[in-house]
């Protein structure tokens, strides 16, 4: 006897090791797929983690295995795109049925209270919306409009005030946008130094075992895209980092969550051409945090890309002075004594324009650069030099392209040059334009527009006059 209950107790210790035993069904009237799949989230790529077979309008996912706490997508077969989310938070055996699509509204859930809110929340949110589209055609919507807004916000705080637990309606609440107070003056500074409060209020939220559920939500994703890529889009780069650095600061030693945040934001701000300065927040995330051992996550095959690439970034940052550059002209003199230097020009401004005459775009600008540069040729306060550097290894193709098209700056190219220009200025393309100033240090490392080129230089003199 005590023999047998000791092999009943190892099948369970062994059954409780590999999972709980679950049933997910989802019934949806009208779907043709073959196959669905459960998705995990994880910013905005869904993994895969089960798989059922279309059976009539049903779909099973059953079996026995570990569901953290979290919010999931049912994904069509494409494997791709969530047709619906739920969740799993408590009980492993629930249905929900719907429409094709699961639009709230349509649903129905069984063996499910956070699931049955989470729906009836959505369904809420999509009836007001409706509504408030409805009203655009309301010749007296103001009030109308105003009324709903008030009735929604009610609607939302007695939501989120809940005393019973839904890992959806947490989540939803860490990741909700803070209130301006109507006294606040500033109302753009004081959202920014405040969007984060939810996050870090959650007592729960914080406790690592339930790291998994935040980080594995689509609503963590969106409010990081909407804050860097929002709110901070338009941010000089010293406030991205300080943004960065108060919020590394507030996650304190939550690894799990601070990695999240990085690899987040450091591809998207590494060599992006979108914003003048995010460069700089690349340089400041490795020198500070990734090069300093505060990244624990990372490789040392990360680290030593990152230590490459940090030295050649931060020589073409804005700030940081230009390095001088000589080069044989068309003539391609091999005597050095012949070759032309970037920085010995008696204008104030010098232009380095990298560009390969077989890029299209580079076609493009320069010939608008052209017509910038020929209408100036005979002006007394034409304030800068265009050195341009022919990013082409078929020197006669590229002198050749010159010499059709007239270019009348100074055009130089080869491998006759001094040091390698690609390294010293980050040269990972073309075209790529760098600025300098009259002590030649960089004060523009995106390529312009030749319309938005004289603006920009005058804007520039007027801030250096206010420093």
């Amino acid at each position: 006897m005590r023999r047998t209950l000791t092999i009943v107790s190892f099948i369970c210790l062994a059954l409780s090791a590999w999972g709980q035993q679950y049933s997910f069904t989802f019934q949806l009237e009208g779907r043709s797929d073959t196959v669905m799949y459960i998705g995990r989230y994880h910013r905005d790529v869904l993994t895969l983690v089960d798989t059922a077979v279309r059976r009539g309008d049903s779909y099973v996912f059953k079996g026995r295995r570990e569901w953290p706490r979290g919010v999931y997508a049912l994904v069509g077969q494409d494997g791709k795109k969530a047709v619906s989310d739920f969740c799993v938070d408590g009980s492993l055996k629930f249905s929900i049925s719907g429409d094709a699509k699961l639009t709230p509204g349509s649903v129905k859930v069984k063996g499910s209270k956070v699931n049955a809110e989470m729906y009836d929340y959505l369904a809420t949110e999509t009836a007001a919306e409706k509504e408030m589209e409805a009203l655009k055609k309301d010749k007296d919507r103001a009030e109308k409009e105003k009324a709903l807004i008030a009735r929604m916000e009610a609607y939302e705080k007695r939501v989120m005030e809940l005393k019973s637990p839904n890992v959806y309606l947490e989540i939803q609440k860490v990741c909700s946008r803070p209130e301006v107070p109507d006294s606040v003056k500033d109302k753009a500074t004081w959202y920014r130094m405040h969007y984060w409060d939810y996050l870090f209020e959650n007592e729960k939220l914080k406790v690592k075992s339930e790291t998994w559920a935040l980080l594995h939500s689509p609503q963590l994703f969106s409010k990081m895209n909407y804050f860097f890529f929002g709110v901070l889009y338009y941010a000089e780069s010293d406030t991205i980092k300080a943004d960065i650095d108060r919020l590394a600061a507030r996650i304190g030693d939550d690894t799990a969550l601070l990695r999240y945040v990085f690899d987040f934001i450091e591809p998207r701000y590494f060599r992006s051409t979108k914003n003048v300065g995010w460069d700089a927040v690349w340089c400041h995330l490795a020198s500070e945090y990734y090069l300093k051992g505060r990244c624990p996550w990372a490789t040392e095959g990360t680290l030593h890309n990152m230590r490459y690439n940090y030295k050649r970034i931060r020589q073409s940052l804005i700030g940081a002075h230009g390095q001088e550059l000589w080069m044989a002209d068309t003539n391609q003199s091999s005597d050095p004594r012949e070759w032309i230097s970037s920085h010995r020009f008696p204008t104030k401004y010098v232009i380095l324009w990298f560009w390969d005459p077989d890029c299209h775009h580079c076609q493009e600008q320069s010939e608008a650069l052209k017509v910038l540069y020929d209408s100036l040729m005979t002006a007394p306060d034409r304030r800068f030099e265009i050195y341009a550097v022919g990013f082409e290894s078929d020197v006669e193709k590229w002198k050749r392209y010159v010499r059709e098209h007239k270019f009348n700056w100074v055009n130089v190219g080869g491998t006759n040059v001094n040091i390698d220009y690609q390294e010293a200025y980050n040269v990972h393309g073309a075209p790529t334009m760098i600025i300098l100033n009259e002590r030649r240090d960089i004060i523009m490392n995106k390529v312009l527009p030749a319309k938005s080129l004289l603006q920009f230089l005058n804007e520039y003199e007027k801030r250096s006059c206010k420093l």
